[in-house]
């Protein structure tokens, strides 16, 4: 009848994902900026996760050719954002989430360093003392156009200031102020982490000012139109999914999202009984995808991409997530999570299935999982956060 809502069935939300993902053979892409625009950002809390989620999506995938467009071209920034996550976005994409959610997380987090200082007693106004040392250090950075913080609190020493985290549990520590305040001026818009120290899977990274990466700095949105657009690139990316999927995905408010959506232009949809929703103009389905095998990363976007994941996890998640929602390596086939990899100490990329996807799909696997091996060469991958089914490949 009409103004009927239609209905999407699981096979096509999965041949959209196989295309929009970049992960069906015909539809790779071209280079690490497609995959990162078309996937509003590639998760980065695991720097190996990066190069490895953009490997399974280019057509030729090289290490090289992610380095150069992070280091080189500057065409990627690595940025903290949705959910207080690390993300590498394409440069046009970083002022939309960080209006969108990063300036919330650094009045978050400013709030709470003034308050480590002042338990520390720091100085009586321990608010103006974070302002001078900002100040310093990002005169520091300038000065020498890129550091690490090892040589930021070289010249500015009241970065050596400690604080004590968790007092009285049997983590507690005592760090210096340094992290906290290259986190506070990285979220506030004025530095960002630049090439790291060592390969592409450290995590020690130096500092440059944000003009290295955007003349200028940040364009300004608002908080409103920015939140609209980054929905609307989950949509376009993502869609057809819920509402609880991007307050999940993007860690806004479930006001936030219902604005959101509003200005987005987001059409209802049913998704076999739950309402879902996708852009006004994305209604058609897809052309079909054929079969396609891919092993993708630890945190890897598809996998993190959506809250509600019986549609292509099943009841996998407790094998192949840990205890804290994050993904481990995982392997798919046509459309779904079939079972998880791990490289082993001797560079051995071992592979296993967790459901039957028979003759065709467990060549294609096995296949998948040498080719891995090869690309990996002699560097050795361990996600930053384990699963059960990875620790027990690995063992």
């Amino acid at each position: 009848m009409a103004g009927a809502v239609r209905r999407v069935g699981v096979a096509e939300r999965r041949a959209r994902l196989a295309l929009r993902h970049h992960l069906a053979p015909a539809a790779r892409a071209a280079g690490v900026v497609e995959v990162a625009r078309d996937l509003v950002g590639l998760h980065a809390t695991d720097p190996a996760s990066v190069f490895l989620a953009a490997a399974a999506r280019m057509r030729a995938p090289e290490v090289a050719a992610v380095e150069h467009a992070l280091y080189e071209d500057r065409l990627l920034l690595r940025m903290l954002g949705m959910r207080r996550t690390m993300f590498v976005v394409p440069v046009e994409l970083a002022p939309v989430v960080h209006a969108a959610c990063t300036q919330a997380i650094a009045v978050a987090q400013r709030r709470l360093t003034v308050q480590l200082l002042d338990q520390a007693g720091v100085a009586e106004d321990p608010a103006r003392w974070l302002e001078e040392v900002e100040a310093a250090t990002l005169e520091a950075l300038e000065a020498r156009g890129g550091a690490t913080a090892a040589e930021l609190t070289a010249a500015e020493p009241r970065l050596r200031q400690r604080l004590l985290l968790a007092e009285g549990k049997r983590y507690a520590s005592m760090p210096n102020v340094t992290a906290r305040v290259l986190l506070q001026l990285a979220a506030d818009g004025r530095i960002v982490r630049g090439r790291p120290r060592g390969s592409w899977i450290s995590s020690q990274y130096r500092w440059s000012p944000i003009g290295s990466w955007l003349p200028g700095g940040m364009a300004a949105w608002s908080t409103e139109a920015a939140q609209a657009e980054l929905v609307r690139g989950w949509l376009a990316g993502f869609g057809p999914g819920t509402a609880a999927d991007l307050r999940w995905w993007t860690g806004l408010t479930a006001g936030q999202v219902k604005r959101a959506l509003a200005a987005a232009g987001a059409a209802e949809v049913d998704l076999d009984g739950t309402p879902g929703l996708v852009l006004a103009d994305d209604l058609e389905p897809p052309p079909p995808a054929e079969p396609w095998v891919a092993l993708l990363p630890a945190l890897d976007p598809t996998v993190m991409g959506w809250s509600g994941r019986e549609w292509y996890l099943g009841e996998h998640g407790p094998t192949l997530f840990d205890r804290n929602g994050n993904a481990g390596p995982t392997v798919w086939w046509d459309g779904r999570i079939v079972g998880g990899w791990a490289q082993r100490r001797d560079g051995e990329v071992a592979v296993r299935l967790l459901e039957d996807v028979g003759a065709e799909g467990a060549a294609a696997v096995e296949a998948a999982a040498g080719r891995l091996q090869a690309w990996l060469g002699t560097v050795r991958v361990t996600p930053r956060f384990r699963t059960p089914l990875e620790r027990e490949l690995r063992a």
